[in-house]
């Protein structure tokens, strides 16, 4: 009977390496491909170099006043440029860099707090958008965030001008604080070899026929 046991291990002992040999052989499974859904969080503005980038409308602020979170806010800047803020109220940050921002923040301060130190952190960059309309070829927005774009360059952009186009009188629409202003240009001029007039945030070229 021991003989017997004996033998029947062994035979169990066979059948069971080469099972263990195979499972060991298998690849690990892999994980699935990450598909992009339609409720996945869109990416995030990239940020841009704040010693060079101009406050605009819609960016999203940190300010941070050392040692007081009273006075440390998460910001906005509203369409009129302007943030409000603890004691201070309303201020222009519009068409300033963090750094000259974070330096009026401070002077403006110094009227209630003892040599403040001002941190301004930009959080998210809007983005920076100039518009095309009338007689182009393909009306629409013009991305100015990566670098500055001329009123030719945002026509190329838009596909160039219809056959019909009144090149003379275009219009650019640019909003300030006292209103809408409105500014020609000459497409034949700027193609001789005019100076080039570069587009701000919001502004809207108008192409008449």
């Amino acid at each position: 009977m021991k003989h017997f046991s004996i033998v029947a291990g062994f035979v169990c002992a066979a059948l069971v390496a080469p099972a263990i040999d195979a499972q060991q052989q298998q690849p690990p499974p892999q994980a699935a491909p990450t598909t992009t859904g339609a409720h996945e969080a869109s990416p995030r503005t990239t940020i841009p170099d704040p010693n060079l980038y101009k406050l605009a409308p819609g960016d999203k602020l940190r300010i941070e006043v050392y040692k007081d979170q009273q006075l440390s806010q998460s910001v906005q800047i509203r369409p009129d440029g302007k943030i409000t803020l603890p004691l201070i109220g309303d201020m222009d940050a519009a068409g300033q860099a963090p750094v000259a921002l974070r330096d009026s923040i401070a002077t403006a301060l110094k009227e209630y707090v003892t040599n403040p130190t001002v941190t301004v952190i930009l959080v998210e960059a809007a983005a920076s958008l100039a518009y095309v309309v009338g007689e182009v070829n393909h009306p629409g927005s013009v991305l100015l965030q990566s670098g500055p774009v001329s009123v030719l360059q945002a026509l190329a952009l838009a596909g160039g001008l219809k056959d019909f186009a009144d090149a003379k009188n275009i219009r650019i629409l640019r909003t300030t604080p006292t209103g809408v202003q409105t500014i020609p240009f000459n497409y034949k001029d700027a193609i001789r070899g005019g100076a080039p007039f570069y587009l701000k945030q919001g502004d809207t070229v108008v192409v008449p026929d």
